[in-house]
C-alpha cells in the first residue's frame, strides 16, 4: 500500500503519552508539513504557538480545569461516561502530551485553511511514529485574556486545535472497522 494512504488510514487520536520528548528537528518537520497546507490566493494567514515549557503547560491546565469542568457539565451523560477514566488524570485536557501546538489564523480563508493545516500536522506526526490528537477542549484556556496576550492573539485572529504531540504511552491502536460513508453518485 502507498505510504501516504497507509499513514492516513493508520492515524489515530492518542490520549496517553510517554514522557519522551519530541525532538526539535521532528517538530520543525511537522510544522513544515503544516505549512504545506493549501491557502486561498496564496494567503498563508496562520502561525503556530508551540508550548513545551512544563511550567506554562501547568498554567494552561490550571486555567483550563475550571472552564473544562463547566463545559463538561453541559455534556450528555453518555459523553461524561466515555470520559470518566480520562477525567481521573491530572490532565484531562492535554493528556500530559509533551507538546501542544495552537494554530492561530486570520483572513478570509482561515476556517478552511487552518483545519487542513491541523490535519497535516497530525498526518506528519503519524508518519514519524509520533502520536497526536486535536483537543478542541484545549482551546478553552484562550478565554483567559492573559493567555491570549501571552500567545499574541489579537482581534480578528482565531485559534485552531490545539494539536497535542508526543510518543504514545502504548503502541498505536489498530485501525477499527469503519463502514463506508453514504455516497450519492450522479
Amino acid at each position: 500500500m502507498d505510504h501516504t494512504i497507509e499513514t492516513i488510514l493508520n492515524r489515530r487520536s492518542i490520549r496517553a503519552y510517554s514522557s519522551k520528548p519530541v525532538s526539535h528537528n521532528d517538530l520543525e518537520t511537522i510544522l513544515s508539513c503544516g505549512d504545506a497546507g493549501p491557502c486561498g490566493a496564496g494567503n498563508r494567514g496562520w502561525r503556530y504557538v508551540v508550548v513545551q515549557d512544563p511550567e506554562l503547560k501547568k498554567r494552561l491546565i490550571a486555567l483550563g480545569m475550571p472552564i473544562y469542568r463547566k463545559w463538561l457539565e453541559k455534556m450528555p451523560e453518555s459523553f461524561k461516561a466515555r470520559r470518566a477514566e480520562i477525567d481521573k488524570s491530572a490532565d484531562p485536557i492535554y493528556y500530559n502530551a509533551p507538546v501542544i501546538v495552537f494554530v492561530i489564523g486570520k483572513g478570509m480563508s482561515v476556517d478552511h485553511n487552518c483545519p487542513i493545516v491541523c490535519q497535516n500536522l497530525m498526518l506528519a506526526a503519524r508518519s514519524l511514529e509520533i502520536g497526536s490528537c486535536w483537543v478542541q477542549i484545549g482551546q478553552l484556556v484562550l478565554e483567559d485574556a492573559a493567555i491570549r496576550t501571552e500567545f499574541g492573539i489579537v482581534e480578528g485572529e482565531k485559534a485552531f486545535g490545539p494539536i497535542i504531540l508526543g510518543y504514545p504511552a502504548k503502541e498505536f491502536p489498530s485501525r477499527p472497522a469503519v463502514s463506508p460513508s453514504p455516497v450519492v453518485w450522479k
